[in-house]
């Protein structure tokens, strides 16, 4: 489910980065729609589109707030850079989850 919430968002930041730059492909402007994209939608509601989509959301394991500014930036930072998010551990968080005191759970 993760990896499918990924492509669901990084194909929709692909079409909305090509709403900006058509006739022209985007390029790395896309990299930059999905950053804000991630960024944006885990600090304000906690779940990327493709991760509402899967029924997934972000989650901070050491108390029941919202994620915040920081944490979901450098959770966008190891979601852009894909090797920290690619390394999980036997509970299937990835880095940056660790790094953040975050989860990807189930709603």
């Amino acid at each position: 489910p993760r990896l499918g919430a990924f492509l669901v968002d990084v194909v929709l930041s692909g079409l909305v980065a090509a709403l900006f730059t058509a006739p022209e492909l985007p390029r790395n402007r896309s990299l930059l729609v999905f950053a804000v994209l991630y960024f944006g939608f885990t600090v304000l509601v906690g779940q990327t589109p493709g991760m509402r989509l899967l029924k997934l959301r972000v989650a901070r394991v050491d108390r029941k707030v919202p994620v915040g500014v920081w944490r979901a930036a450098v959770r966008t930072l190891g979601v852009i850079l894909l090797i920290p998010a690619l390394i999980r551990d036997r509970e299937g968080r990835s880095v940056h989850d660790r790094l953040t005191q975050t989860a990807v759970v189930r709603t």
